[in-house]
């Protein structure tokens, strides 16, 4: 029966559910400035003045993290440098092997001319040389056969 009486009652806002919500935020203000505060400045003052563990844990984690930043800076400006010093030396024996191989070419080059002139004279000699015996047999030939005849 309790039960069917509360189940009857509808909450309707009006007038003064406004005033219900002033005195919660009035006691809520009233309560960090008289309670919360305090305390929780307390609590502060005793976590500095016992040294606190966690206070100084966490400034050890906090000069990790800027001495690993700083690490991390420091190895990643090591790598650009290195980097760079590996690709100025690759240029550098890049440059190097081709101006041997553009030596290398002209002596080559040099060389077949030199090698192609030699053929051209020896060509003529052999076309010489063979004309000669070409006419010393012609000779021959017809000296054998005047005398045969």
């Amino acid at each position: 029966m309790v039960f069917l009486a509360f189940a009857e009652i509808y909450l309707v806002p009006d007038g003064t559910m406004l005033i219900h919500i002033a005195l919660i935020l009035l006691m809520i203000w009233t309560l960090n400035r008289t309670f919360f505060r305090p305390i929780n400045r307390i609590i502060e003052s005793r976590e500095k003045h016992k040294g606190g563990r966690f206070g100084e844990a966490a400034g050890i984690l906090q000069q990790v993290g800027e001495k690993q930043t700083r690490y991390d800076a420091a190895l990643l400006e090591a790598r650009s440098k290195g980097y760079e010093l590996i690709e100025k030396e690759r240029s550098q024996a890049v440059s190097a092997r081709q101006s041997e191989i553009e030596q290398v070419k002209s002596e080559v080059a040099s060389n077949i001319a030199q090698e192609k002139e030699e053929l051209e004279r020896q060509t003529v000699e052999a076309r010489a040389a063979i004309a000669k015996e070409a006419e010393q047999m012609a000779e021959k030939i017809s000296s054998n056969l005047l005398k045969a005849i």
